[in-house]
């Protein structure tokens, strides 16, 4: 039977409606595997290939004589902005059955979702951290709740997989499933997945042969790709005429721009706005990322969707994911990506007006980014994708976990508790004894207190200080803020740092002078002004799969010609390439140069591996300057033989211990929960979290050393 013919009539009804002429591919082969089966099911496709109907118009099939007075499915969604964006094109879907679609985060209102707890029904959208909020706030309900729940949708999966999201994330599922009346089937969806077996065992490691992975590879759209080097100065401004040349590629079309930061965003913002001017256009540029006000960010997006004329939003990864802003001409991706899976992301934003090509626009301003450039394009056009590895040792995130089930169960004995935490999707395989470790730790320091008597635990009184705190629903850190006002109107946040009344900043792409800070409530009041500098970020570390970082060497090694490239990029991988063919360096050769204050070793490999190369090196007794992001290793005032060094790092037996004490502190693994664990579970979950000697002693093993002496 034809996948259509399976659907309910209110959906074939509603695809007639749309003036489909055909199901894509990807719906094609889900709606028999959904309504036929009951498997867990991952859909991984192209952005723009179907994936939210492809699971939708199946489920609500199933679903839509039972869904008006019960809750049926979970969407679960990585950005609140993402909800709002599905809720409407899932709302569309439903429009010929009486399926109730509810939006659940902090800033739907509270008499909204009151109503929703005294009738759940239909469809709720909502993120991880709303569903903790539900456990430790609306614990008397959740029962009621979730007991009819059929189906877990996951949108964006990949955005979890290998992150302290998704452990909790896969910890509140099997939570929820204590409440329902049948195990929910989970499909999730993503466009840039690899690794199934790990994703199969996160989804079900119960049963992963009853995992249905269905994937459509690659895109029938064709890709359109250019890169353009511009030197940036001494300075560290990018030049003009890279902003000119923005102008130029942006001007008749509707653009998203990618910045790797969020200051760079405001920089652009702020110079293209200027070019535009010019112009005598009004304002054709936005910028969008985490730090500028909600209804700022939702302003953009509706602009970019409803504006006729040519707009272009400047943003970091806050619109790599689905969020709509209309059919997009061209992506342009400033300076490289650090994954793969990032720029795959980014480019699928393009190409999805029907017979469209993808059209990618890359400029760097950098030796170093033109080569990353090059290597992360290359692998993309190789159709290589980071695979998922999955967020090792999360007993931070039990931590957390412990004690929102001991106020969800306002009580729980030990062995209950220890019970329930091995009966966890994802905290089964712990060892018993340091589970029991922890929580024996956690009543030690008051964060769980045994009642006397009833012999249960609930939260202690240090405890319900972190529970009681609005940061406690999400398990990820967030950087102490400012709040910026203009008058009443909120513009955005700056990270906390060196601000000084009188300063002249650039904020949500507009410049601005700081009046006033209040820092006893974190606020700082500005007036618009006609100069501004971007201001500081804090980012994350910065993670390079060990793929990227041989790719680089391979292109710095051979006479490939690249076709997508201007002169200035041309003449400058010519130049980086000198040395490598005055020497003879081989692909599997890694140098160390060497000059007459110092030894550059260029690793090419990831950025785990060069920060245990790093380590090992400091052991050995080198004085290790820095290590920079393509993983550099600068050696300084070392006049002995480095070869003889290396040798020893060869031969040498390695244990963690050796690279742990000469860890500095800034660089152990810190999580927002890591530090309320006890020491030895502290050093372990840095141990697995950033060593990683097996990959260490093969690279040591795999490659040969040279020193090239420069002097």
């Amino acid at each position: 039977m034809q996948a259509f013919e399976l659907l309910s009539k209110t959906m074939q009804k509603k695809i007639w409606d749309m003036k489909w002429d055909k199901l894509m591919p990807i719906q094609n082969r889900t709606i028999p595997v959904i309504i036929e089966t009951n498997k867990d099911v991952i859909l991984s496709s192209a952005t723009a290939s179907g994936k939210t109907e492809a699971a939708f118009l199946p489920i609500i099939s199933l679903i839509e004589d039972k869904a008006e007075n019960q809750l049926k499915v979970l969407y679960i969604s990585p950005l609140k902005a993402l909800i709002n964006n599905q809720f409407e094109r899932i709302e569309r879907l439903c429009e010929y059955s009486s399926i109730p679609i509810h939006k659940w985060h902090g800033d739907i209102s509270q008499s909204q979702k009151n109503k929703f707890v005294k009738n759940p029904s239909g469809i709720l959208q909502i993120t991880p951290e709303s569903v903790e909020s539900l456990f430790i706030n609306r614990t008397e309900h959740i029962k009621n709740l979730f007991k009819g729940i059929e189906f877990i949708v996951i949108d964006e999966i990949h955005s979890f997989i290998n992150s302290e999201r998704g452990v909790h994330l896969r910890s509140l599922l099997s939570r929820i499933e204590k409440y329902t009346e049948q195990r929910p089937r989970i499909v999730g969806l993503s466009a840039t997945i690899d690794n199934f077996d790990l994703v199969k065992e996160w989804v079900n490691f119960k049963d992963t042969d009853n995992v249905e992975i269905i994937e459509t590879v690659g895109s029938e759209k064709a890709l359109q790709y250019y890169l353009m080097h511009f030197e940036t100065g001494e300075d560290r401004k990018l030049p003009v005429e890279l902003f000119e040349d923005i102008r130029e590629v942006s001007r008749e079309n509707k653009t998203i721009i990618f910045c790797n930061g969020r200051g760079q965003v405001e920089e652009t913002t702020v110079f293209l706005n200027r070019l535009a001017e010019k112009d005598n256009v009004g304002e054709t540029y936005f910028a969008h990322h985490s730090s500028i006000d909600k209804k700022e960010r939702e302003y953009v997006e509706k602009t970019m969707v409803e504006s006729k004329t040519p707009k272009t939003v400047v943003a970091t990864s806050s619109l790599e994911l689905g969020i709509d802003i209309g059919d997009v001409d061209i992506v342009v991706q400033l300076d490289s990506t650090f994954t793969v899976s990032s720029l795959k992301q980014r480019l699928g934003r393009s190409g999805r007006k029907k017979g469209a090509d993808q059209m990618l626009q890359l400029y760097t301003t950098e030796e170093d980014s033109l080569l990353q450039s090059i290597a992360v394009m290359e692998l993309v056009l190789d159709k290589w994708i980071e695979p998922a590895t999955g967020y090792p040792a999360p007993y931070d995130i039990l931590f957390h976990q412990l004690m929102s089930i001991c106020q969800e169960t306002n009580g729980i004995t030990l062995e209950a508790l220890i019970s329930n935490i091995k009966g966890n999707h994802i905290f089964h395989d712990m060892q018993k004894e340091k589970v029991e470790q922890i929580i024996l730790h956690m009543i030690e320091h008051d964060h769980l207190e045994k009642v006397k008597g009833r012999n249960e635990l609930i939260v202690g009184i240090e405890g319900e200080r972190i529970l009681r705190n609005k940061e406690f629903y999400a398990v990820f850190m967030t950087p102490e803020v400012f709040t910026v006002l203009e008058g009443v109107k909120t513009i955005g946040t700056l990270d906390k740092g060196l601000f000084d009344e009188g300063d002249y900043i650039i904020l949500a792409g507009r410049l601005w002078r700081i009046n006033t800070i209040d820092f006893k409530k974190n606020k700082i009041y500005v007036k618009k002004a006609v100069n501004g500098k971007p201001p500081m970020y804090g980012g994350g570390p910065i993670d390079i799969h060990n793929r990227i970082g041989e790719k680089m060497i391979d292109i710095l090694c051979s006479n490939q010609q690249f076709g997508y490239f201007n002169d200035t990029a041309e003449y400058t991988l010519q130049d980086m390439r000198k040395p490598y063919f005055e020497y003879g360096v081989q692909p599997n050769e890694r140098i160390l140069w060497k000059t007459k204050h110092e030894i550059v070793f260029d690793t090419y490999t990831g950025s785990k591996n060069a920060q245990n190369l790093t380590w090992a090196l400091r052991s050995l007794g080198l004085n290790i300057k820095k290590r920079d992001g393509l993983g550099r290793i600068i050696i300084e005032g070392f006049n002995g033989d480095i070869t003889e060094v290396i040798r020893q790092a060869q031969e040498k037996q390695w244990v963690f211990e050796d690279l742990v004490r000469v860890t500095h502190e800034q660089e152990l693994f810190v999580s927002k929960f890591s530090t309320y664990l006890p020491k030895d579970i502290q050093e372990e979950l840095h141990v697995i979290s950033k060593i990683n000697l097996k990959g260490m002693v093969e690279y040591l093993a795999t490659h040969s050393f040279r020193v090239i002496d420069l002097e």
